[in-house]
């Protein structure tokens, strides 16, 4: 259990997003680029990263969380910080750039299933 001032919780988050266009982007250096970003962005705002796997074409993080962070501000600080900062540091050439699709999947963590994560980016690879 974790504390705040008026609240003991125990919220953990698995929130799972794409890059553009499903690109397979998320390899080699530019994985451990997002990697260590990400767990700066964690540090950052007081959060604790409990896994993250980056993936190719797909990131899951599982994240713990206070409760006066709604799950959509955990995603839109993960995937606009990250995009922001990476392009900053590394990007020279805009193919080089990191861009996030629009949606994310997010579900309490322990409750989510192999198969919930699979529906979800074979859904976002239908609408791309």
């Amino acid at each position: 259990m974790k504390t705040t001032r008026h609240a003991t919780y125990n919220l953990n988050y698995h929130i799972v997003w794409l890059p553009k266009y499903r690109n397979s982007v998320l390899v080699n250096e530019v994985e451990d680029r997002v990697r260590r970003i990400l767990h700066e962005i964690a540090d950052e705002k007081d959060l604790e990263i409990i896994d993250l796997t980056v993936q190719s074409d797909h990131v899951h993080l599982f994240v713990s969380s206070p409760p006066k962070h709604a799950p959509s501000l955990l995603a839109n600080w993960f995937k606009g910080i990250s995009s922001r900062k990476y392009n900053h540091r590394y990007a020279d050439h805009d193919n080089e750039k990191i861009k996030w699709s629009r949606g994310y999947y997010a579900g309490t963590a322990g409750h989510v299933s192999s198969e919930t994560v699979q529906d979800y980016i074979q859904r976002h690879e239908e609408e791309q």
